[in-house]
């Protein structure tokens, strides 16, 4: 929250309903490990209920959202019950199609990854949930920690844009440093998630693929510059331009003298940075044909006073 994000999200798992009883015996002797099994290891990690009771009481405290991805069905029900803003789909349950309509049927938006995916499993994914509770959002989405900026493709953000105009699509990165994420929201992602840790250097695999709050905070500042930066499609002189506008803008003056009653031709102008100002330079072909209603000076900018309104036809 001091770094300006806002919310807090968890990984919550009922480890018998994420896990077969196979999975957690597994012998588990990485670097990383917290137990001689699996199963040890992660009930080491995980939070119990009331930690997460304590969790979200302390997000409203300080005032940012909280939630987390429920990483199976009872996860999911637990969440609710908690009664989270949004539910988090993981990727690793994207293609859990029995899961995602439970998840669905609650009625609370949902933020959907789409590491390990196909399009067309997204697209699967899409009617399902659409006719269910329109309120959902796609994040794109790479599964390796930490991910290399040639597996990112940033291109899937557009893609999904295009293949899914009604809902907001986002990007949930584990790459290291920022560039990457602040690039995603130049491309319009609406959403963005990354793993964040207090130390880079902690047991476990997440750790270096997440950011430190010092990170965060820059992260957190270049995306509100980005967005500030969007703005809007309009082109048009704007009103921070004027000065320079004032200062260089060009204008069309006379190349060499100009006789009153002379019909302009394109080889008696020029385009100079003009006192005072006249016509823009993008005007000089609409000029030509134009009468002078005075003598204009040679190296003077021709000014609306100077030439008639109409355009006398020239005969070829």
């Amino acid at each position: 929250q001091d770094c300006g994000a806002d919310c807090a999200k968890f990984q919550k798992s009922e480890l018998e309903h994420k896990f077969n009883k196979k999975a957690l015996e597994r012998p588990y002797t990485s670097k990383h490990s917290w137990g001689k099994t699996y199963g040890e290891h992660k009930r080491h990690l995980e939070f119990s209920h009331e930690q997460y009771r304590e969790l979200k009481s302390y997000a409203e405290e300080v005032g940012i959202f909280f939630t987390a991805s429920g990483m199976d069905e009872m996860a999911v029900e637990f969440l609710h019950e908690l009664d989270v803003p949004f539910f988090k789909v993981g990727s690793g349950d994207t293609n859990n199609f029995p899961y995602l309509e439970k998840t669905a049927k609650k009625g609370r938006p949902m933020v959907i990854s789409s590491g390990m995916q196909s399009m067309s499993t997204m697209q699967q994914v899409y009617r399902i949930v659409k006719p269910l509770n329109p309120n959902f959002c796609f994040l794109q989405c790479t599964s390796a920690y930490p991910l290399q900026p040639e597996d990112v493709n940033l291109r899937v953000i557009t893609a999904y844009q295009s293949a899914f105009p009604d809902i907001p699509i986002g990007y949930s990165g584990h790459e290291t440093g920022i560039a990457i994420s602040v690039a995603a929201v130049a491309m319009g992602a609406k959403v963005l998630e990354r793993h964040v840790t207090l130390d880079k250097t902690w047991k476990g695999s997440d750790h270096q693929a997440s950011l430190e709050p010092s990170e965060l905070v820059e992260l957190v500042k270049a995306v509100r510059t980005v967005e500030r930066a969007l703005g809007s499609p309009l082109k048009q002189l704007l009103p921070c331009e004027m000065a320079c506008n004032e200062k260089l803008g060009k204008s069309v003056v006379a190349k060499v003298a100009i006789p009153e009653g002379t019909v302009l031709a394109l080889d008696m102008l020029a385009v100079k940075v003009g006192e005072p100002k006249g016509f823009p330079p993008e005007a000089i072909f609409d000029l030509v044909g134009r009468k002078a209603k005075v003598d204009i000076e040679e190296d003077e900018t021709i000014t609306e006073q100077a030439v008639e309104n109409h355009v006398k036809k020239v005969k070829h």
